[in-house]
């Protein structure tokens, strides 16, 4: 993440950045790769922090009826994410930004096993709301809120 924040910073600066009040095209890469990669040094921080602390307790491993255990890694969240981010190109394109936005958070919220619909559903409806007010509305975003086909 930090390797992929700092290469879009690099690539906007490329462009004219400006400034808040008057953003140039690559303001926006290089202030989103800035966050990436600001996140992506918390991520690290926190895991070393976090591993350094759990060293000692490893989780015993639950074995299968067969006797045998198995270690798969669960890739609900990852397949979940992937299929909001392609929900959201499709119907970003064929819907507007009401149903795509919809469509990523409820469909990426599914990729936590401890989310229940309702939750999820809330919280699609939260970031619609958030969505509206942000893009549409004060940023004013040229793509509109619904488009039939």
């Amino acid at each position: 993440m930090v390797l992929v924040g700092l290469g879009a910073v690099y690539a906007g600066t490329d462009y004219h950045l400006g400034s808040l009040s008057h953003m140039g095209p690559g303001f926006f890469p290089a202030a989103v790769g800035g966050l990436l990669a600001f996140v992506g040094l918390l991520i690290a921080i926190s895991a070393r922090t976090k591993g350094a602390a759990d060293l000692g307790e490893e989780a015993p491993e639950t074995p299968e009826p067969g006797g045998h255990s198995h270690a798969f890694p669960d890739i609900r969240g990852s397949i979940c994410i992937l299929l909001g981010i392609l929900a959201f190109l499709l119907l970003g394109e064929w819907g507007g930004l009401l149903p795509a936005t919809f469509a990523i958070v409820f469909i990426s919220a599914l990729g936590d096993r401890t989310n229940t619909l309702k939750q999820a559903l809330y919280l699609s409806l939260s970031m619609c709301a958030i969505a509206v007010v942000v893009f549409w509305w004060a940023l004013q975003l040229q793509l509109p809120l619904f488009r039939w086909g």
